[in-house]
């Protein structure tokens, strides 16, 4: 009787083994079955969308760009993939579509002419733009109502990312009191100094010198430091780029 247990117990131990093994050719043969055919999806976030395309039939795949989704983005740039879907490592089957969203780059906007509206309407122009207003400064400027704006900067037409401010001078009616300098760098001195000299103000010291890689005729340099205390009597320095001419 002990031997009859024992070999039925061989017999189902066999039996287990060959199950064992059946189950593990059978999973192993559809796991190859369905891994046929399936390829890994590349990376595409933040390359260019030239690129990316040959990229994709490399794989076995079709480029699906998704055209009304594309939007603006301030850190990729424009033409570069935003976002793709299925994200990347992925496995999908050769032939598949990957959709992607192109960057449009940084968001510029048109800075709108404020120049002789009140504060409050400079203030709606300027949001209706997607802009803010900055720094509001006063000078004095003949020939203008006071409240008005007589300058701004950066100047209209002027491209500036959504929500840049603007700063605005305003005219005022006094001629006396202190006025705070702005930043003149960058700017063509020509409209600097008839600003200026319209308004009362003395230039003093023009120095010219040459400086690669910018036009002539532009403020370098100044002093007053741009945000200081300037009164009407203050003398203002400025050093420009060359002029074509030297002596102009």
């Amino acid at each position: 009787m002990l031997r009859g247990v024992t070999r039925a117990l061989g017999w189902l131990t066999y039996g287990v083994l060959l199950l064992a093994i059946f189950t593990f050719a059978g999973y192993f043969s559809f796991n190859l079955f369905v891994r046929s055919g399936v390829t890994p999806v590349p990376e595409l976030v933040g390359r260019p969308e030239t690129e990316i395309e040959g990229q994709l039939i490399d794989h076995g795949l079709i480029l699906r760009r998704l055209w009304a989704a594309d939007r603006f983005d301030e850190e990729i740039p424009a033409g570069h993939v935003l976002q793709q879907s299925p994200r990347s490592a992925s496995l999908v089957k050769r032939g598949a579509a990957v959709e992607v969203v192109v960057s449009l780059g940084p968001e510029r906007l048109r800075v709108p002419a404020v120049e002789g509206q009140a504060l409050q309407a400079a203030q709606v122009t300027l949001t209706a733009s997607g802009l803010s207003i900055g720094r509001v400064f006063n000078v004095v400027s003949r020939g203008t109502t006071p409240g008005t704006v007589v300058l701004q900067d950066p100047s209209a037409e002027a491209q500036a990312g959504r929500g840049s401010a603007v700063d605005l001078f305003l005219s005022s009616a006094s001629r006396h009191g202190t006025f705070v300098m702005p930043d003149l760098t960058y700017r063509n001195f020509e409209r600097v100094r008839h600003f200026f000299e319209r308004r009362g103000f003395r230039l003093g010291s023009v120095k010219f010198e040459p400086y690669e890689g910018i036009s002539p005729g532009i403020v370098l340099r100044q002093y007053p430091l741009p945000g200081h205390q300037l009164r009407r009597q203050d003398v203002i320095s400025l050093v420009v780029t060359t002029f074509e001419r030297e002596g102009v």
